[in-house]
């Protein structure tokens, strides 16, 4: 599993692109529409919402929370079933628990094993585990 300098900068790159600045545009985009397809069309609301930033703020009062109860939500429920079912497509995963069950059954090589080990060892040096936790 060797991570070359370019695939790792094109991944970072697609993880803030699509996490953090594709939210914030299409957050703002959200906004501006509903604003000038909600506010400017209907003239009732126009008059009770005459400046953009009123609605801005509204409009996040209510968005904030809701988010919020949806997030816990999936929290509390959805997020159990992703992990079950990306864990039970993850190789490494998979490698982790039959070397495992490998070591109790007495199978695995000594080799394996140390090969195993340090590649575990590798990671945590790489992201600094213990510094973390």
């Amino acid at each position: 599993m060797q991570e070359g300098w370019v695939r790792t900068r094109w991944w970072e790159f697609r993880m803030g692109h699509s996490t953090y600045l594709i939210f914030i545009l299409t957050f703002m985009n959200f906004v501006l529409i509903s604003y000038r397809l909600l506010i400017e069309k209907v003239a009732f609301l126009q008059e009770i919402i005459p400046e953009l930033w009123i609605f801005v703020i509204l409009f996040l009062v209510f968005y904030i929370p809701t988010s919020i109860i949806i997030g816990f939500w999936h929290r509390k429920t959805q997020l159990k079933v992703e992990t079950t079912l990306s864990m039970h497509q993850n190789p490494f995963v998979a490698k982790m628990f039959r070397t495992m069950l490998d070591v109790q059954t007495g199978k695995a090589s000594e080799e394996e094993i140390e090969k195993f080990r340090g590649f575990l060892l590798k990671i945590e040096k790489k992201f600094d585990v213990e510094g973390q936790l």
